[in-house]
């Protein structure tokens, strides 16, 4: 007996010794990734390579599963659930600053994603990708339990207009424009900063409130617009080029936090895949596409006064109520970083 009960000590000991070594079987992790874009949109496909990519590289212990089309959850919900940890799903690329600054309390985040911040996507990407963003994703984190894994490029957003709404050139002509915006605060704030109306509406009502005539208009990026044959119930395709978007796929931070640490290097590396992998689509097809609405489908393109629109958007976040959101002089600031 005595010998039983020092062999089960080795045995115990061993086991403790080999697992911190390594050896003991790595945990299974399955994510359920979801988003509200259709089956065929960049970020679907993307999300599907990131999912291909991560299971390679863990050896099938991280299996994710995509669900397009918010078969989990819209936007708003996802990231709440994922804020909260509810178990609902793991995993989402509908996150963005706008959302944050709602969902997660975190007003000041905003200012990422107000119209005309940035020049162009090299200097997103070095606002957001260097130490300057990295310091909100951090207090993100900590103040809301969600992780921002990486950043994609969603795409230009533009005005796609319906025939009531009528030709737009300058922001005086968004005048009473019923102009459908996601529904938090930021979001309808970069209506504002337009000249429109925002009129609050959940991706998957957009289509049908177009063709009943609900809303005149929405702004998205143009890729998004043809996946979701908007075309059909527009006219206008106006390119104000007014937010340079970016979707965020995010984790649960506790989650993440609990990962080994060789996992999140995986995941890591497999984000960076897909980033190069969603960016490339979607550049491509916005080269492609202005001529596609315009001969395939009658669309009328217009080339808008920008500078108008951008002064627009400077006078309206000058206003005393984002120097307070965001910190003082922080959306020039940011237009200026090199």
């Amino acid at each position: 007996m005595k010998y039983q009960g020092l062999l089960l000590i080795v045995i115990v000991l061993t086991i403790g010794l080999l697992t911190n070594m390594g050896f003991a079987e790595d945990p299974k992790y399955t994510l359920r990734f979801n988003t509200v874009g259709g089956p065929n949109e960049p970020q679907t496909l993307s999300m599907q390579k990131f999912a291909d990519v991560v299971g390679k590289l863990s050896g099938g212990k991280i299996e994710v599963k995509v669900f397009h089309s918010g078969q989990l959850a819209d936007q708003k919900t996802s990231i709440l659930g994922i804020m909260r940890g509810s178990g609902a799903l793991e995993m989402s690329s509908d996150a963005s600053p706008a959302w944050f600054a709602d969902l997660a309390d975190f007003p000041e985040i905003g200012v990422l994603e107000a119209a005309y911040v940035y020049r162009d996507i090299d200097h997103a990407y070095r606002v957001q990708l260097g130490a300057f963003g990295q310091g909100y994703w951090d207090k993100l984190a900590e103040k809301s339990g969600i992780r921002v894994l990486d950043v994609w490029y969603l795409g230009t957003r533009q005005l796609d207009l319906t025939k009531n709404a009528g030709e737009v050139r300058t922001p005086a002509d968004l005048d009473g424009v019923k102009l459908r915006m996601p529904n938090s605060e930021a979001w309808l704030n970069v209506g504002r900063a337009l000249g429109a109306n925002p009129t609050p509406l959940g991706f998957g009502e957009v289509y049908m409130a177009l063709k009943t005539g609900t809303i005149d208009g929405q702004d998205n990026p143009l890729p998004t617009d043809f996946s979701e044959k908007f075309y059909e119930v527009t006219h206008y395709i106006v390119l104000t080029d007014h937010v340079i978007a970016f979707i965020m796929p995010i984790i649960n931070e506790k989650l993440w936090q609990e990962m080994p640490e060789k996992y999140r290097v995986y995941i890591k590396k497999a984000m960076e895949v897909a980033r190069y992998h969603q960016n490339m689509m979607v550049l491509e097809q916005e080269a492609e596409l202005i001529g596609k609405f315009a001969e395939e489908f009658g669309m009328e393109i217009i080339i808008p006064d920008k500078q108008a629109f951008m002064d627009h958007a400077r006078e309206f976040y000058s206003q005393e109520q984002f120097e307070k959101l965001w910190g003082a002089g922080m959306y020039s600031k940011i237009q200026a970083m090199e």
